[in-house]
């Protein structure tokens, strides 16, 4: 076992794994936040452009995502991130996770807003505020406080989900999925092999578990 931390940078590819987590958490969290905005707002056409965007995404499989980024965005339409081909699929993975979660992220924070009493919606418009104030200063403060458990299960998702970018970020530049494939391309499988990439995945997110689970007991908001 120790052989394959000497002969493979394992300890590198769960880092990879992390920052795509990481950023595609954040990516996610801003895209998804706007598209929760648009559901809830008074606009028809902003409500129907939000709507679609959630169907869209939260219907397609994240592998067909990860490829279009890479040969329809970048090899068909010429959008490239980067010169260097690693960086490129790298950002275009970042990208394609932020897209993908902040479909289940809108939702999550939806159903936050839709637990809010309408009375509080009514008394913020009541005393002046536009609809952009009300979310930042009444609604969507009380929506992150009782959407905290499935945007927790989200984030959990988000880091199992980076396995998937090994579709295209290859051997050039492997998270823990792609360095699998490596150690058992060479090494051939193994209990022990699997065992150490699970073993991995569960430090990632036993512990986020059980903060998020902590942390809605903590700040639910009590009606």
């Amino acid at each position: 076992m120790g052989d394959l931390f000497e002969n493979y940078d394992i300890i590198g590819a769960f880092w990879v794994t992390i920052q795509l987590s990481l950023l595609g958490a954040v990516g996610a969290l801003v895209i998804g936040t706007i598209v929760a905005v648009m559901r809830v707002s008074p606009v028809g056409v902003l409500r129907i452009l939000g709507a679609a965007y959630v169907n869209v995404f939260r219907n397609t499989p994240l592998t067909l995502l990860m490829f279009f980024s890479v040969a329809g965005m970048a090899f068909i339409l010429g959008l490239t991130l980067s010169d260097n081909l690693s960086t490129n699929a790298y950002r275009w993975a970042v990208i394609a996770l932020s897209v993908y979660h902040a479909g289940f992220v809108a939702e999550a924070l939806r159903s936050g807003v839709n637990t809010i009493p309408a009375g509080q919606a009514e008394a913020a418009r009541a005393i002046g505020l536009t609809f952009g104030q009300s979310m930042r200063e009444v609604l969507l403060p009380q929506a992150f406080r009782g959407a905290i458990a499935p945007l927790g299960s989200t984030l959990i998702a988000l880091i199992k989900n980076t396995t998937v970018a090994a579709v295209i970020l290859g051997t050039t530049k492997p998270e823990a999925a792609g360095m699998l494939q490596v150690v058992t391309e060479n090494e051939g499988a193994s209990l022990a092999t699997f065992g150490i990439f699970a073993i991995g995945f569960v430090i990632l997110t036993l512990p986020i578990g059980v903060l998020f689970t902590r942390l809605s007991q903590k700040m639910a908001v009590k009606r």
